[in-house]
């Protein structure tokens, strides 16, 4: 068993909150993780930056603990010598080179070789060709790249990125999460936030759904799919016969909701798959032409509601 309690556990919080005032950005979170690659995913506004930042030490818990190793992260310095922060802001000075501003994490660090360290990490992002120009130059995706090795340089087991990819093009999202994967498989702890659904699927092995400042799901990437998927849909559909359509789809095993709303057809299918085959099959039997399906309810709030409320 870990120090945490939780064999192989590197992360913990128990029943970790963080409030100001009467706003609760975080509520009773408790969760375990382990090395490899943990998605974040939640809605702007879920509570994923100050979860990340309880985790790394910038914030107190109102409630409960956050621990890395064993070991509370608040008021520890110690502890940044496990961890790595990647902060969504911008917080890196244009007018430094992408070597001066690893080198000078390095020696925040304290570290006994610092530049060997900094040619290290800066090899690890595949930035050395572009390492003596200023920040300010860079692209974005360089620029992340550079943040990240700063937050390597010292070597920590445990990495945080806060929306990672925010600003990538198609290539520079590839080349990240290559460079993701590899050090998941150097054995790191990587916990990356992000608000779109395709960048966990690619990345991930588990997930953590935030919403509203609570732990909706969290595990295998996998089962939480599934959990969106199958799920209560509701759909809009206009066709050539409401009423005669809104008749036969009552009867389909599929559908347990039809009602017709200012002259629109609504229908509550349970299973997504099952009822976008019937419909058309429906349809056609009856003679009936289609103009228009339309699901209602798919943006990732009302998924994440739904997580919630199960």
């Amino acid at each position: 068993m870990t120090p945490t309690g939780r064999a192989g556990s590197v992360v913990e919080l128990r029943n970790a909150s963080r409030w100001y005032g009467n706003v609760v950005a975080v509520n009773d979170i408790s969760f375990a993780l382990g090395p490899g690659v943990t998605g974040l995913l939640g809605p702007n506004g879920a509570g994923k930056s100050t979860l990340l930042h309880l985790v790394a030490g910038l914030l107190r818990p109102s409630a409960g603990e956050v621990l890395v190793g064993g070991r509370s992260t608040w008021r520890n310095p110690t502890i940044y010598r496990s961890i790595g922060l990647v902060p969504e802001r911008e917080a890196v000075h244009p007018y430094l080179s992408g070597h001066e501003f690893v080198l000078y994490n390095a020696r925040l660090h304290g570290l006994p070789d610092p530049m060997g360290a900094t040619a290290r990490a800066i090899a690890t992002v595949d930035l050395g060709e572009v390492q003596d120009r200023p920040i300010g130059t860079y692209s974005k995706g360089m620029r992340q790249r550079a943040k990240i090795a700063g937050a390597l340089v010292h070597d920590p087991p445990v990495l945080l990125l806060d929306e990672p990819f925010n600003g990538m093009d198609p290539r520079q999202r590839l080349h990240m999460i290559e460079l993701l994967r590899a050090m998941a498989v150097e054995g790191r702890t990587i916990l990356f936030s992000s608000h779109i659904l395709e960048e966990v699927e690619r990345l991930a092995q588990a997930v953590l759904v935030i919403y509203a400042g609570r732990l909706a799901a969290s595990g295998d990437f996998r089962e939480i799919r599934r959990l969106m998927t199958d799920r209560p849909h509701t759909f809009t559909v206009r066709s050539s016969e409401d009423r005669r359509l809104a008749a036969a789809l009552v009867a389909d095993e599929s559908v347990f909701g039809v009602e017709l709303v200012d002259g629109l057809l609504s229908v509550r299918a349970s299973d997504f798959a099952a009822f976008s085959r019937a419909l058309p099959r429906i349809a056609r039997d009856l003679g009936i032409t289609l103009f228009e399906l339309h699901p209602t309810d798919e943006s990732l709030e009302s998924v994440f509601a739904y997580l919630v409320r199960r």
